[in-house]
């Protein structure tokens, strides 16, 4: 799921800014909230940039939680977005996966500090001195040394692998960095957050939070799962699929691509009345609305305890006035400053959808916005009502995103221009018969290369809708054509020494392809 993380494609920075020109309306903090201010913030962002529709939660002390759609939930259908529709918030999913385990650790099951291979022996990374050092904070925290989206492709979109093959991936998969060295964003590890969830537990992680997390706080609404939604309010999905490249062009419907297998990194599907009530605990530090403690105040605590730096600046400027200091990671929540407060938030990213969620603790604030969008207006927005909530000076959010959007794909243009649909120089070295075989990679599985028809074909057997023609893509390189809404094209690149093939690498096509589609981490040899 795509990077059930942070955001898919033309995501923004956490931080989203531009140049203060219009003023939203106020909003009283001790009246009820005033729906036509609401409204008014959200429609600008729909008409702007075509976004066929929003939900948004708000949280705030001692008021009902103001919940409300907006607009559509799929282009070309009547269905309008309620409170009750449901999107998949992809990685804040993260966030249930941390607070299923400080159940956990408040049960006297599991240690934040006790080595992962203490519950699920059968767990391995590349390098033993890790294998034997890897906590269940470390599976959390992003600090593993594992690249950026690294073993994505396993999982995204969905294939035939099942969530135990992680922990036979694991090994396989390269360190960018030293252990704890710094920070990568990943999913595969907070799938095995999953796994050793069930372990200790004998309950599936979607069970798991559906009965521990979800029914106490009666999110009646959310699923651990895709697969287990049970209605038609769901929210569809829209993407811009170009030309020429993804992230570019009018909004067009898209299937999801997700499956199971994502679930403890990215899977929950819910709707603005969950994410209210996922919220108003949060703030609670755990306590439910009877007064009963979901998890202790200790795990509350240590649950939004700053782990990994993830990025620093000198803070705000005239143009990004909610550019963060210094921004960290904790345990399924990014933590940074925002206009002077501590902001607890995540933002979730999938095929045709995007979602954003924020927290001020000091003023007892939330905010939750989800969209059935392939890009971050969700972030705009999720600030937008959070200055207005705090009586920030006044700033024009659409414009800020309409320009840093418009950045981001001139620069995408520019970087393809001439190259995206014009193949390089070169061309194959050997015949189309001798690339035919099939080839392996160690974390991934196999790829076969078939020729029929005068052309060569691939097919990522893991991967069921990756199949396509290989284009010659210049020396010994070819390029894919997948359906246009199955994921990123890639680019093939044959190794070829003394008349043979040796290998196959890989790299995406598009620059503004997202993390997820991890091509560049595989290496295919030969199968006899």
């Amino acid at each position: 799921m795509s990077g059930f993380t942070i955001d898919r494609r033309t995501a923004l920075a956490l931080s989203l800014g531009g140049a203060a020109t219009v003023a939203f309306p106020r909003l009283a903090l001790a009246a009820a909230l005033d729906e036509a201010a609401i409204d008014a913030i959200v429609a600008p962002f729909l008409t702007a940039f075509e976004t066929p529709g929003v939900a948004v939660a708000i949280v705030r002390p001692g008021m009902p939680a103001f919940t409300k759609g907006y607009g559509v939930r799929t282009l070309g259908k009547p269905g309008a977005v309620d409170a009750h529709t449901r999107f998949g918030i992809a990685s804040h999913s993260k966030a249930f996966t941390a607070a299923a385990l400080a159940l956990l650790v408040d049960e006297g099951k599991l240690g934040w500090e006790d080595p992962v291979i203490k519950h699920l022996p059968d767990f391995r990374m590349s390098d033993p001195g890790v294998t034997q050092m890897m906590t269940v904070r470390d599976l959390l925290v992003h600090r593993s040394g594992l690249p950026l989206g690294a073993g994505d492709l396993m999982f995204f979109p969905a294939g035939t692998h099942v969530a135990a093959d992680v922990l036979k991936a694991l090994p396989y998969l390269k360190p960018a960095r030293g252990f704890r060295a710094g920070y990568d964003y990943d999913n595969i590890l907070y799938i095995v957050a999953g796994l050793l969830i069930e372990r200790v537990s004998g309950t599936p992680w979607d069970k798991f939070v559906e009965t521990r997390i979800f029914a106490p706080l009666g999110m009646a609404d959310a699923v651990g799962s895709r697969l287990s939604l049970k209605t038609d309010n769901v929210a569809g999905r829209h993407a811009r699929l170009g030309p020429p490249v993804r992230g570019i062009g009018k909004q067009e419907v898209v299937q999801p691509d997700e499956g199971e297998m994502v679930d403890a990194a990215g899977g929950i599907n819910a709707s603005v009345s969950d994410m209210a009530k996922w919220l108003q605990v949060q703030l609670a530090q755990g306590k439910l609305p009877d007064g009963k403690q979901l998890w202790s105040t200790a795990q509350a605590k240590e649950m939004w305890k700053p782990q990994t730096i993830t990025s620093a600046s000198d803070g705000p400027t005239d143009t990004n006035p909610a550019r963060p200091v210094l921004a960290a990671y904790a345990l399924g929540w990014f933590v940074q400053d925002y206009r002077g407060m501590r902001l607890v938030q995540h933002s979730g990213g999938l095929s045709g959808q995007v979602t954003y969620s924020g927290m001020l603790p000091s003023r007892g604030i939330g905010v939750s916005v989800l969209s059935n969008v392939e890009e971050s207006v969700s972030a705009a927005i999720r600030n937008a009502i959070l200055d207005r909530l705090i009586d920030a000076p006044a700033f024009d959010w659409v414009a800020s995103y309409r320009t840093r959007s418009k950045a981001a794909q001139d620069e995408a243009l520019a970087s393809v221009e001439g190259g995206i649909d014009k193949a390089p120089a070169g061309a194959p070295s050997l015949p189309l018969a001798a690339y035919a075989g099939r080839y392996r990679d160690p974390w991934y599985g196999d790829v076969v290369v078939s020729q029929k028809g005068g052309k060569l074909w691939i097919d990522f057997t893991p991967t069921p809708v990756f199949k396509s023609v290989l284009e010659p893509w210049g020396p010994d390189t070819f390029r894919t054509r997948f359906a246009k809404d199955a994921g990123e094209d890639a680019i093939v690149r044959f190794q070829v020494k003394d008349g043979r093939i040796t290998g196959i690498t890989m790299e995406a096509l598009s620059p503004l392809a997202d993390f997820s589609y991890d091509y560049q981490h595989l290496a295919f040899v030969p199968v006899s």
